[in-house]
């Protein structure tokens, strides 16, 4: 390991250990019983954001992800399944790419419906295994019956339905441009119409939802992380009295804009620390997965695997509230105009940090360069608790026990990213990844900081990168040479491959992208943006 990377994570213990004031030591490990999951799932964050993927730059935002990484597994090349939300959760939570799953693209506050319920949920199989299964954190895959989380395998939720941008606050977190509090006037017709001032919403509060019920609309921004750190402490100690295992998945709001980092408690939006605010916002992300691994460590130390990956790379239209890809630039793109993260299939877009910690069976201090997706956390999941997917089905996703327990550094032959949103069709397989080499059929950008959003380019044939010598996605690979030659034939007669296995599949589902007016969350609609707080 370099210096650079022991010192910091070094340091990472020490400071870890001031923020969370104990860390909890256990005796020997117990693989007799069903294992406890906590998948922690964030939101836009990229992969230079782990001090640990980049030791070179010295920063200390995250002391406690640097500690887990140090006890357990830190993987470099593990890719969320998307490069946007409802595609990424959807993938994971079932195993499948959207084209199977019906999920290519976003939901949105007024979807009727949400991940088609043909689907079989990772939560909805643990449960029938005896789990006791709950969410914390950001759905949006549907809110309203029967797509609510507790209607998908849950047992408990607490979260936001959507994106902590779609809906307004009376207190607005940074945001570029900056979003206004919610419209104060009197009692209206619910207006789902983004203000055409950088598309805020101001005439719909941001509800906070327990279970079925909205218990704050607008909720509190700036006080949503330890309501979040609350719950999920309660659950971990719950059941552990219980003696029940335990299914925790946590979405966070961190790193999606608005920021609500603890800077200026007085004025939060006016404060002039604005390039201190990722930094902050980030740390608050590090202290409270922190906090949920000394509960864990606390309570089953040696017999809960935490999984801390991203749902998609920074959000790069937001400037200094968007995240580090670290060496993944995708300068080709970005030498023709435009971002080439969230919303791309550009490494920046898709490639996240990501750490597996669970001592006593993941062995401490160890990277894994395994080409990986989390559509792989849910047969994984399923391996670890002895659990059997439904046969009347297929999955993409595979079973990464080994690299996990045992150190094997072979992941994925083959990895497809789909558009999600910057170029082409919606879930259309655009890019294809086999060990080095990646195949861009179709490129295009996302809005940049600044506003270039460059082109969509067709390439027949494909365009493709060595990502071993050009990990900025620079400079393609001639058409003319044996290595592209012999890349390109492998790589289309696996897409062909993949594209018939979909179209021959009787299990793929179609998700209904519909929207009505009626279908928002609204607690009140007597009350301007909804107002409620049942809150204690």
């Amino acid at each position: 390991m370099a210096v650079g990377l022991t010192q910091l994570l070094v340091s990472g213990v020490l400071l870890c250990g001031l923020l969370l004031h104990s860390v909890s030591q256990h005796g020997a490990s117990v693989h007799d019983k069903k294992p406890n999951f906590i998948i922690v799932l964030t939101d836009d964050i990229g992969w230079g954001d782990l001090d640990a993927n980049q030791p070179e730059e010295k920063a200390n935002n995250t002391p406690c992800l640097n500690l887990m990484a140090q006890q357990g597994l830190r993987f470099t090349d593990f890719h969320s399944p998307a490069s946007t939300c409802s595609p990424s959760r959807a993938a994971i939570l079932t195993g499948r790419y959207g084209l199977r799953n019906g999920v290519t693209h976003n939901f949105a506050v007024n979807s009727v419906a949400g991940l088609p319920l043909s689907e079989v949920t990772l939560p909805q199989l643990l449960k029938k295994e005896g789990y006791y299964t709950a969410m914390i954190g950001k759905w949006h895959l549907g809110h309203n019956e029967p797509y609510s989380p507790t209607n998908r395998g849950f047992d408990y939720y607490l979260g936001i339905p959507y994106s902590n941008d779609m809906g307004c606050t009376d207190m607005p977190g940074y945001n570029l441009p900056q979003c206004l509090p919610c419209d104060p006037s009197g009692p209206q017709v619910i207006r789902l119409k983004r203000s055409v001032h950088g598309g805020c919403y101001s005439k719909l509060g941001l509800p906070l939802i327990e279970n079925s019920s909205i218990v704050e609309q607008p909720l509190d921004l700036w006080t949503l992380t330890e309501q979040y750190k609350s719950a999920a402490l309660r659950i971990i100690h719950n059941a552990r009295e219980r003696g029940q295992p335990y299914f925790l998945y946590i979405a966070l709001a961190h790193m999606h804009v608005p920021l609500a980092p603890p800077l200026s408690p007085d004025a939060p939006i006016t404060t002039t620390h604005t390039d201190e605010v990722y930094a902050a916002s980030l740390r608050e992300l590090d202290s409270l997965v922190g906090a949920v691994k000394v509960a864990s460590d606390d309570t089953d130390k040696d017999n809960t695997l935490i999984w801390f990956t991203g749902d998609n790379g920074p959000w790069e239209q937001k400037c200094q509230y968007a995240g580090s890809v670290g060496p993944f630039a995708g300068k080709w793109q970005t030498s023709k105009g435009g971002g080439s993260a969230k919303r791309t299939t550009w490494e920046g877009g898709h490639r996240v940090p990501t750490v597996a910690y669970w001592p006593g069976r993941i062995p401490a201090n160890t990277t894994s360069s395994a080409l990986l997706s989390g559509m792989d956390i849910f047969p994984t999941l399923l391996s670890l608790a002895g659990v059997t997917p439904p046969s009347d089905r297929r999955y993409d996703g595979i079973d990464a026990t080994n690299i996990l327990l045992h150190h094997e550094q072979t992941g994925r032959e083959f990895l497809f990213h789909p558009n999600s949103g910057a170029a082409g069709r919606y879930g259309d397989l655009q890019t294809v990844r086999t060990g080095k080499h990646k195949a861009f059929y179709i490129t295009g950008a996302a809005e940049a900081c600044g506003g270039g959003t460059g082109r969509q380019q067709l390439h027949d044939p494909p365009l493709i990168f060595d990502l071993e010598r050009d990990v900025a996605e620079e400079t393609p690979l001639q058409a003319e040479s044996p290595e592209y030659q012999a890349v390109a034939e492998r790589i289309a007669r696996k897409r062909e491959e993949l594209l018939w296995d979909i179209a021959t599949d009787k299990s793929v589902s179609t998700a209904d992208y519909s929207t009505d007016k009626s279908a928002a969350p609204c607690c009140d609609p007597r009350q301007a943006v909804c107002r409620c707080r049942t809150l204690g």
